[in-house]
């Protein structure tokens, strides 16, 4: 069926049980955000608040906060549009399996976007001031939207295919902003409207650009789809809904989405920039205030009876985790087609996505052999750092699919104990130093500068993973409180951080002369060890959040031998929280006795609180 429009989603959802209205007033200021966070961990249906404090507009949330609501949003159209991209990726697949893709030109009809006059959402005005002020955490320098469908053109090109859908936060309010007049626009590297802002400042004309709120949730999923070369956002949201978007285009600068809920239109005129942020962001820190674009705003539309929709990042897992899993069922399939040889990847959720990658490849260069160096895997880990998104991670790891008893990444325990029994710290380990990484991860050396490690592994295992913590182990003065987080992986309580404190290599240099630590592959320096070590998703939060490998990775009987380098011990990352990096997510205590107070009222709401 596919929805047209938001409220038909909305009306959907509730009549299968997938939704529940709250008319109780809500506050957009810290409240509607600390109750999305504890119904989405409660696994509770999607939120329509009816009764939004000081604002006119309803606001929705948790569409997707489970995988099975979001399969059940795109229930008729998300087969149809798997096949679409593989026959996008591999035209071949067409003649060698013509009964899968019969219905492939049906799909690339409704795929088309088309031009209109005007649309619903263009029926009214108002103010940036009128929309739902909506403040996810306490320090969050103003209002945001946290599901805009931020579109732009190539600079002097009309046509749609030359466009670009990007979810790129927008900051309404606070700072230096004008009040209704401007919002802060932050885009990422790698990011396909920072192309078209390029284009403008080489041309030395502004940049339209138009922010839609709401309209068909396969809009929302293809402002954050990674899709094959060719392939338009626009186009995919077509696919994914089942009709055709509707682009108004009469005597607008820029198209606006018809059926979109809400649409502020504007331009970024070149150069031109203020501080944009904090914004509580979704590796679980803070986002801190930096220089970004400021869109000049010339009208703000929407829809009747339109609704504000919403989510609310944070440390994973959050809502958003459901776009990664919505996104591996559509592509996972063709991994193996945009990367050969390599079998799967698990953008790590838990650990943020971009900090940490596993992967599973092919070992096929010298069969013959008995040398179990990983050889075709470090050209595929260099493929997979260099394909879209994936060119932000932090930590690679990557490991041979003929060694594995239960092949696949996405047990995440079970692969770390695969690739301890088998990587060489002294060979196995290639770093990436003074590069490019996630802009929202404040472990490097500056914004969007870091380092890259890839581990990869390959052959039979040769290590013994210690399971316990023996009377044997000795930490050196100021290191206590040792736990395992895994079997091979210890977490041991570091003094707090300071800036270039040594901290790091008098623990390697004082541990190898100790002696006790063999068993344990991968030692961890942390401030709060039981933490660690109390979930898989803690491990690999602190570890690979709170690290940069060029500077805080070291080992046990370290080395360098052309200028490779490596250690014959443990090797050993410093995960403590340094001075440099941003702050972690803590609710307000206010509000969270406000939601308290709402839980104990035994009403609908409050189950899921």
């Amino acid at each position: 069926m596919g929805y047209r429009t938001l409220e038909q989603c909305v009306n959907d959802m509730e009549k299968h049980g997938h939704l529940l209205r709250v008319a109780e007033p809500v506050d957009a200021n810290l409240e509607v955000a600390e109750i999305h966070r504890r119904v989405f961990q409660s696994g509770g249906p999607a939120l329509l608040f009816e009764n939004v404090k000081d604002c006119r507009f309803r606001m929705v949330s948790n569409l997707f906060g489970t995988i099975e609501r979001s399969r059940f949003m795109f229930r008729d159209t998300m087969e149809s549009v798997r096949r679409a991209i593989e026959l996008k990726v591999d035209p071949s697949q067409a003649a060698s399996r013509p009964w899968r893709y019969w219905r492939a030109p049906l799909t690339a009809l409704t795929m088309q976007p088309r031009r209109s006059r005007s649309g619903p959402v263009l029926k009214n005005q108002c103010r940036l001031s009128d929309l739902p002020q909506m403040k996810s955490w306490p320090d969050d320098g103003g209002p945001f939207v946290t599901l805009p469908q931020v579109y732009s053109h190539v600079p002097q090109q009309k046509s749609l295919k030359h466009s670009n859908l990007g979810m790129y936060r927008i900051q309404m309010g606070g700072n230096d902003y004008v009040k209704d007049e401007e919002v802060g626009l932050h885009y990422q590297i790698h990011r396909g409207i920072g192309v078209h802002h390029q284009v403008a400042a080489n041309l030395e004309v502004d940049l339209p650009v138009n922010v839609f709120v709401g309209g068909t949730p396969a809009m929302t999923l293809s402002a954050v789809m990674p899709l094959p070369e060719g392939m338009s956002e626009l186009t995919f949201g077509g696919a994914l809904s089942g009709h055709r978007i509707s682009m108004a285009t009469g005597g607008l600068p820029l198209p606006v989405y018809g059926e979109a809920d809400f649409a502020i239109c504007g331009r970024v005129e070149p150069g031109e920039v203020k501080p944009e942020g904090p914004f509580g962001d979704h590796l679980g820190y803070y986002s801190l205030a930096h220089e970004f674009p400021v869109m000049k705003v010339e009208r703000v539309y929407h829809r009747d009876n339109a609704i504000w929709p919403f989510t609310v990042v944070g440390r994973p897992p959050q809502e958003d985790s459901q776009f990664g899993e919505l996104i591996h069922e559509l592509t996972g399939p063709i991994i193996p087609t945009v990367l050969p040889g390599v079998h799967e990847v698990n953008a790590v959720d838990a650990a943020g996505v971009h900090p940490l990658l596993l992967a599973v490849g092919s070992e096929r260069y010298t069969p013959y052999s008995q040398d179990d160096r990983p050889m075709e895997l470090l050209t595929q880990a260099n493929a997979i750092l260099g394909q879209g998104q994936m060119s932000l991670a932090k930590y690679l790891w990557i490991a041979d699919q003929q060694d594995m008893v239960k092949p696949g990444c996405h047990e995440i325990a079970d692969f770390f104990q695969h690739m301890l029994a088998r990587v060489d710290w002294r060979r196995d380990l290639h770093f990436q130093t003074q590069t490019t990484i996630d802009t929202l991860d404040y472990s490097g050396q500056g914004l969007n500068l870091g380092s890259k490690l890839v581990i990869a592994a390959r052959g039979p295992a040769r290590f013994d993973l210690k399971k316990e913590i023996s009377s044997d182990l000795k930490l050196p003065a100021g290191f206590h409180s040792p736990h395992l987080c895994l079997p091979g992986i210890l977490a041991v309580q570091g003094p707090p951080a300071e800036r270039e404190d040594g901290v790091l290599r008098n623990f390697c240099e004082q541990a190898a002369m100790l002696g006790g630590t063999e068993g344990f592959r991968l030692i961890i320096l942390v401030d709060d060890p039981e933490m660690a070590a109390r979930s898989i998703d803690n491990f690999v939060w602190i570890t690979f959040t709170r690290s940069n490998p060029a500077v805080d990775i070291d080992g046990l009987q370290a080395s360098i031998r052309d200028k490779h380098w490596g250690c014959k011990g443990p090797l050993v990352i410093d995960a403590r929280i340094k001075p440099h990096h941003a702050p972690p997510l803590i609710e307000s205590p206010e509000v969270t006795r406000r939601v308290d107070a709402l839980a104990s009222r035994g009403d609908a709401l409050s189950r899921y609180l």
